[in-house]
């Protein structure tokens, strides 16, 4: 499975690292150079989460960003009973 939101649709993105040198020139330098660039990945934070869709619980893959804003619906939290209490 492939590191995509569900429900914000946030996937991988590629951009660039640029090293610099110099000084800047409010510093009194000569200005900042470009030495040069290399490609880079923006990966967002996917966590896998049990979510009810469609009535039905199943796990899926969704962002922070997407949970903290409540898109997500969770399950109901499952009370066990203990084995002692169960028997006796």
């Amino acid at each position: 499975m492939s590191r995509v939101c569900v429900f914000t649709g946030k996937r991988t993105k590629t951009g660039q690292s640029i090293a610099r040198r110099g000084k800047a020139k409010y510093l009194g330098g000569v200005g900042r150079k470009v030495t040069g660039v290399t490609k880079r990945k923006f990966k967002p934070n996917i966590q896998k989460v049990r979510a009810v869709i469609d009535g039905k619980i199943c796990r899926v893959k969704v962002s922070a960003k997407a949970i903290r804003m409540g898109l997500i619906e969770k399950p109901a939290k499952r009370n066990y009973k203990s084995a002692e209490k169960a028997t006796g």
